[in-house]
């Protein structure tokens, strides 16, 4: 393969919505910290909606974003949660994969915390390939041409021989 046709993780992205119930919050905060051990940001609202009880500044969320040694380790241990299976529609067509974890005692080595409860977690995979910098740098901003865009096919290629994954119904 080509050194520049080679597919790599930019980031893994680790997130738990838990509405405006703030006891929930610092369950997902602690759940984050516990499978990543790293501390995860607080996400928070930019508009007011009334009838869900939502005002500007307030913490919703949570989330951790992992790069490069990091990134690789969790996701193996995510995906052996999901038993190596993803479904087609978890990759989208520009290659970027998400997929959701019901509870988080499914992951290899997070043990079970009975003042947590059960709760689940969103995972967003950003693949990228290099020269993607194009599309983020100050100077000189370009799009990435076509034909070095990650397609829905590259992305399932690169995550069953990487990682084993098999594309489809469990």
């Amino acid at each position: 393969m080509k050194l520049m046709r080679h597919i790599k993780i930019e980031k893994v992205t680790l997130n738990i919505g838990a509405g405006k119930d703030q006891d929930r919050l610092k369950k997902a905060v602690q759940i984050l910290s516990n499978i990543t051990g790293l501390n995860p940001v607080k996400t928070v609202t930019d508009k007011r909606i009334a009838g869900w009880g939502l005002r500007p500044g307030l913490p919703i969320g949570c989330k951790i974003t992992l790069r490069r040694d990091n990134a690789k380790t969790i996701l193996r241990r995510l995906f052996k949660a999901k038993d190596n299976v993803l479904l087609q529609s978890s990759i989208d067509n520009t290659g970027n994969i998400s997929f959701g974890i019901h509870e988080y005692i499914d992951i290899p080595e997070a043990k079970y915390d009975p003042e947590i409860g059960m709760m689940g977690l969103q995972v967003s995979v950003t693949l990228e390939r290099p020269g993607f910098r194009i599309k983020r740098r100050k100077i000189m901003k370009r799009k990435i041409p076509l034909s070095h865009k990650i397609s829905k096919e590259d992305a399932v290629d690169y995550l069953k021989k990487e990682f084993k994954v098999t594309i489809g119904e469990k």
